[in-house]
Parts: structure tokens; C-alpha cells; sequence
């Protein structure tokens, strides 16, 4: 089994760093898929705190996303940010006790990546969420 088929397999609660409220965004349809494949999806944008996306209530940033489902944990922190955007999110990943630190499509940084493994979060990177799920499916 790869470690995106274990990492995917044993995860539940999945927080989504960028989510948009757009039925159009990439974010907004990763999301949608997840909640409709059983995961637990915590929106996380700043600008759409307090309100629900998908049915989801939306949290200002990772640490009230993580308080809402405590005492569980944050298995993925999957982010919809640009690169350069990445380390802080890292940080504030490994500060709540993620699991793995999973950048989208065509997000890569390397910093961030080497903080979170130093911590012992898993890393997934230029990678989308859904379609490695659907692989899943597929090889089942």
C-alpha cells in the first residue's frame, strides 16, 4: 500500500486550508467529494469564519478548527494556498497535532515540508486529495 492509500485510509477529519465557498473553486469540489465519501471536512479561511460551506461550519484558522474537534485530531491538513504561503500553515499544523501536511496541485515547498516531517506530520505534496481517492476506489 503507497502512503497516500494509508495516509487516506486511516484518516477521518480532514481540514481544508483555502476553502472557498464557490461552487466552482477546486477547494469547494474537493470538499464535496470528501464529505460525500465519509471524511469530515473543516473549512478554513479566515473570510468565511462563523459561516457554514457545505453544510460545514467555517473556522478562522487551524487551531479552531482543531479545538472544535477535540479530543480527536486533524488527520490531514490538506491546503488550497499558494506555495510561498505554505511554512506558517505548517507550523500551525504541527502546533494542533496534524497528521500530514498535504499540499494540492501544483503546491510544493520544501521548507514546510522538512518542519512537518521534522515533527513527525506525514507530507503529501502536488497531489489532490480527490483524485488519489479515486485511485483508491478504482483499485479497490
Amino acid at each position: 500500500m503507497s502512503n497516500i492509500a494509508r495516509i487516506l485510509q486511516d484518516s477521518r477529519i480532514i481540514a481544508i486550508v483555502g476553502m472557498s465557498d464557490k461552487p466552482e473553486r477546486a477547494s469547494h469540489e474537493v470538499a464535496d467529494y470528501l464529505l460525500r465519501h465519509g471524511y469530515r471536512v473543516l473549512p478554513v479561511n479566515p473570510a468565511l469564519a462563523g459561516r457554514d460551506v457545505l453544510g460545514q461550519r467555517a473556522y478562522a484558522n487551524l487551531t479552531e478548527a482543531a479545538a472544535a474537534v477535540a479530543p480527536a485530531r486533524i488527520d490531514i491538513v490538506d491546503c488550497f494556498r499558494k506555495s510561498e504561503d505554505i511554512v506558517p500553515i505548517a507550523e500551525e499544523a504541527i502546533a494542533v497535532k496534524a497528521g500530514c501536511l498535504w499540499l494540492q496541485l501544483d503546491i510544493v515547498n520544501e521548507q514546510a515540508a522538512q518542519l512537518a516531517r521534522a515533527a513527525g506530520l506525514d507530507v503529501v505534496m502536488d497531489h489532490c486529495t480527490k483524485i488519489e481517492h479515486r485511485k483508491l476506489a478504482v483499485a479497490a
